[in-house]
């Protein structure tokens, strides 16, 4: 089937969505979403509310950054059985589980701190959260792949909805939640409360069901290939743990093209991460209340980001992931400049909200066809550590120089020539995507055919 054209009715594309599958990946979704709202939003809110300028609350978020390189440390995630845990749970379940429980730990810790008193203090624990959270999503992101494999190509789009809605569910609600009652009960309060939202989260991660792959079998057949070169069980293990996965990347793909792609993954997102990182301090500085960043910010654009989310993997699953991406980077970079509008006429709620919604249309529609797009690009049997490597360079973007944005913003002191900038950045990738229109086809055959020649190793006993 093309990359660019499906056959596929309306009626037959929703249909689609019953599925309970679906279900597990929008749960695991809201565990991915709801630490970034403890170290992100309501840290940035919280930070503001203390006194601490732009500059600092922009470097704060440098935390994030381990996103960025949690590829590092994926292929353990892809290979080491947690004791007990994996018994009962699956080897992605036993990983998520237990890096909510550390969330949790630390989410406690935080919530009794003063972050002008102890910034330091703040910062370590908010790191903490960031790594737990950064390799719970690595074992979320396979589990969706592991459900979802390319064998099940059109269902990717409802995966990747599935996944984004259930992301933003973990972000949005808890932050409206916090944003609404940050004035009544102070933010220590609230984060005493968002404790509670990751136990829910880990009753969710009980609630679903481990995903059948044919992964072991696979791993074990390259530990054999790389034994015949190494000599040693104990280094063929760990040669196919480090190494194979990226190895395996470069091959099905080719070099030349399997580096341009990670280009293009880097760039992509750059502009909305500079945006994102920056749009409470602004909010605030044009003079919008907490309650109204929290009705309009999170409540109403958590119910956009959803409706537009179903609508945007309904056109990709019709009409294809590239030409979705096109469009959607195209829009995504263009609805950044509504925000230069709000700074021109100041806190205007009617302008906030249209802002707000089409910020969200053009956002969800342009992250469908990216997470679909970096599904397809990865393996059955290094699901993890390959769709790791790829999200970790998107996320660089959102993290690590996006921890810059409140310096360009102290230091261009102007929100709407920031914002243009922020729109103007989406245009290197976009360029790069056009010029490699010509190989996404058959680079997702190939990806395909080879996952159809995964899917006939048979288990053997080691």
């Amino acid at each position: 089937m093309s990359l660019h054209q499906r056959s596929t009715s309306w009626a037959e594309t929703l249909r689609s969505y019953w599925d309970k599958r679906l279900l597990w990946v929008f749960m695991l979704g809201c565990s991915s979403g709801f630490p970034w709202v403890l170290i992100g939003s309501n840290m940035s809110g919280w930070l503001k509310d203390s006194g601490l300028t732009r500059t600092a609350i922009g470097y704060f978020g440098s935390v994030f950054a381990v996103y960025a390189i949690n590829f590092l440390w994926a292929p353990l995630v892809d290979r080491v059985k947690l004791p007990l845990l994996h018994k009962y749970l699956g080897q992605r379940r036993s990983w998520i589980l237990l890096c909510q429980f550390i969330v949790l730990i630390l989410t406690l810790c935080i919530a009794g701190v003063d972050p002008a008193k102890s910034l330091m203090l703040t910062s370590m624990l908010a790191l903490g959260i960031a790594t737990a959270s950064a390799t719970q999503d690595i074992a979320v992101d396979a589990f969706r792949i592991d459900t979802f494999p390319k064998s099940d190509s059109d269902k990717l789009p409802q995966a990747s909805a599935m996944a984004v809605i259930g992301w933003w569910t973990g972000y949005s609600l808890p932050g409206y939640l916090a944003f609404m009652n940050a004035d009544s009960i102070g933010w220590n309060g609230v984060y005493y409360g968002m404790a509670g939202v990751v136990v829910i989260l880990m009753i969710f991660t009980l609630l679903t069901r481990e995903p059948k792959t044919h992964r072991d079998a696979l791993q074990h057949k390259a530990e054999l290939e790389h034994k015949e070169i190494v000599g040693s069980t104990a280094m063929a293990w760990i040669t196919v743990t480090v190494v194979e996965p990226f190895r395996d990347f470069f091959r099905r793909n080719g070099v030349r093209v399997a580096i341009t792609l990670l280009l293009f993954v880097f760039l992509f997102k750059i502009g909305e991460a500079f945006l994102g990182r920056m749009s409470i301090p602004f909010y605030k500085d044009v003079g919008f209340t907490n309650e109204q960043i929290g009705e309009y910010s999170k409540l109403i654009g958590w119910g956009a980001t959803v409706l537009f989310t179903i609508i945007g993997s309904m056109i990709n699953v019709r009409f294809g992931i590239i030409r979705g991406l096109m469009i959607g980077g195209i829009a995504m970079s263009a609805s950044n400049l509504m925000f230069s509008w709000i700074a021109h006429v100041g806190p205007n709620v009617h302008v906030f909200l249209a802002t707000i919604i089409v910020d969200n249309f053009t956002s969800a529609f342009a992250t469908i066809a990216f997470v679909s797009f970096l599904t397809m690009l990865t393996g059955q049997a290094f699901s993890a550590t390959q769709y790791a490597l790829l999200a970790s360079l998107g996320n660089l973007g959102r993290t690590t120089l996006a921890s810059f944005s409140g310096a360009l913003a102290d230091y261009l002191n102007n929100w709407s020539t920031f914002f243009i900038l922020t729109a103007v950045m989406v245009i290197p990738s976009l360029i790069m995507l056009w010029s490699l229109r010509h190989y996404f086809d058959d680079i997702l055959n190939k990806s395909a055919k080879k996952e159809e020649e995964e899917n006939q190793v048979k288990a053997e006993s080691p």
